[in-house]
């Protein structure tokens, strides 16, 4: 039986004029290859704008080409299909390149809008970028109410604080901004509308448990400054951290699973088990509502805050529907732990992963490999910890999985600052990331293939080649281990 594949775009009134078509562009061209990663986060940000600007009146659509797996001529001749009033484009630095590519194919009646990581760590370099030309605002920050006030009058892009733009005179960026708008870079996020899911192409979705999931966010910004990360507090000085309230979280909770059957929730943001006093509040939030009872939950967490927590709150967590937790991990080397700004051990490491696992609460580990400064014995020691895990957790009710990647460097982030202070690099060279080809026709490794970029710079003592090896050795073990426990 043949299955219809879902719209290439969500969420507008197709015989509407379309005022603002948000692109989040593919990570690879796949007109070179296919996509074989079936499943991509999806982009919860882009949104929460499209949803905040509907209740506005705008007709907004959002294009994701990559859980399409769309190539970069198909999306560009979508965009220009559909002729929006604007096309706004989420810039990360491994895809900024393809994104800039669409956006100097686009037509000439099509504003631009920008936003995002990339934009907001190198502005200048992207507006005076002759492909992002015709960019009529970037945006630093969170943009909800301030892609409202570009699309009423692009005009009060110069009353609008943090919104740039090239000045065609003085050939120079610019910045808006007048007194008393500051509200605009940080709105209330219990005031915001929930998300309408009709503007994400792959949520809420069927997981292989048979479970229906969605992903949420329960909070905005980071306390924490681990060098490599664009969320690093230091790297986001405007941000103010803000936590919505539990009751408003079960809200949403409660809609999606009346609607649209969710059981399983997944809270992509870095404060949900990153504070006590967040969890403590989340916890007598879902105690209360009885939430274990109808649903199971994933969330990110933080080693530190973890490690503290009684026996008797991690058990809370428990009952609470909590199922897994994503843990960045990164080294098993306390060097360079502590060089990365973690605020963790390898033994705490070890005590947290125990006590969640001994619990039934599932782990998943993030690793970074090939550092700057990473010597030689210390990448082994990130290797060791990850087997150490797996052996420690084979006879835990809770499992324990790896995933790891090759350092890259960020515009914005501590650790490129520190890369550029060296005087060794240009960002030219940093910024040109490449796909890494681990082996797509390796079933071990299709499920992350696509994520793999590199600068094709040797930061530490490991060569990219050797890193490559125990990227593809450790994939294709966590594989098997995977499929060993189903």
């Amino acid at each position: 039986m043949s299955v219809t594949p879902p719209p290439l775009v969500q969420g507008n009134h197709p015989a509407d004029l379309l005022d603002l078509l948000l692109v989040n562009a593919p990570l690879r061209d796949y007109a070179e290859r296919p996509r074989v990663n079936d499943y991509t986060l999806p982009v919860l940000g882009m949104a929460y704008i499209a949803t905040h600007a509907a209740t506005r009146g705008w007709n907004v659509a959002v294009l994701d080409a990559e859980a399409h797996g769309l190539p970069v001529a198909d999306t560009i001749a979508t965009i220009n299909q559909l002729a929006p009033r604007w096309a706004g484009f989420n810039l990360l630095a491994p895809t900024y390149e393809i994104s800039a590519s669409i956006a100097a194919s686009l037509d000439p009646s099509i504003r631009i809008m920008v936003g995002g990581h990339h934009a907001k760590a190198v502005p200048q370099r992207i507006l005076t970028d002759p492909r992002m030309a015709r960019c009529d605002a970037l945006i630093l920050g969170e943009a909800e109410t301030r892609v409202v006030e570009l699309l009423t009058d692009y005009r009060n892009r110069a009353d609008l604080p943090g919104i740039m733009w090239l000045d065609p005179v003085l050939g120079a960026p610019v910045t808006g901004g007048q007194p008393g708008t500051g509200h605009h870079l940080a709105p209330d996020i219990n005031t915001l509308p929930f998300v309408d899911r009709a503007y994400l192409a792959q949520d809420p979705y069927l997981a292989g448990d048979g479970r229906i999931e969605a992903n949420m966010v329960g909070a905005r910004g980071c306390p924490y400054d681990c060098s490599f990360c664009g969320a690093a507090v230091s790297a986001n000085p405007d941000v103010t951290i803000r936590v919505r309230d539990p009751h408003h979280i079960l809200t949403e909770m409660h809609q999606l699973r009346d609607q649209g059957k969710v059981t399983a929730f997944r809270f992509v943001d870095d404060l949900f088990l990153g504070a006590r006093r967040v969890i403590d509040q989340m916890t007598a939030a879902f105690a209360s509502d009885h939430v274990g009872d109808w649903a199971v939950w994933d969330a990110t967490g933080r080693i530190n805050v973890l490690n503290r927590l009684p026996d008797t709150a991690l058990d809370r967590l428990a009952a609470c529907g909590l199922r897994e937790v994503a843990l960045g991990i990164e080294s098993g080397s306390e060097r360079m732990l502590t060089y990365i700004d973690k605020r963790i051990t390898p033994e705490m490491v070890t005590s947290v992963v125990q006590r969640l696992t001994s619990r039934g609460i599932k782990v998943k580990g993030y690793f970074i490999l090939g550092f700057p400064t990473e010597t030689l014995p210390e990448l082994a020691k990130t290797v060791s910890l990850i087997h150490q895990l797996w052996d420690l957790t084979d006879t835990m009710p809770g499992t324990f999985r790896a995933s790891v990647f090759q350092f890259r460097p960020y515009p914005g982030t501590p650790e490129w600052s520190r890369l550029m202070a060296t005087g060794r690099y240009t960002a030219d060279q940093l910024l040109d990331y490449a796909p890494v080809e681990l082996g797509s026709s390796d079933e071990a490794l299709r499920g992350r293939d696509e994520f793999n970029f590199s600068s094709g710079i040797q930061f530490g003592d490991t060569s990219e080649e050797e890193i490559h090896r125990h990227l593809a050795k450790l994939a294709r073990e966590q594989y098997s281990r995977t499929r060993r426990s189903r």
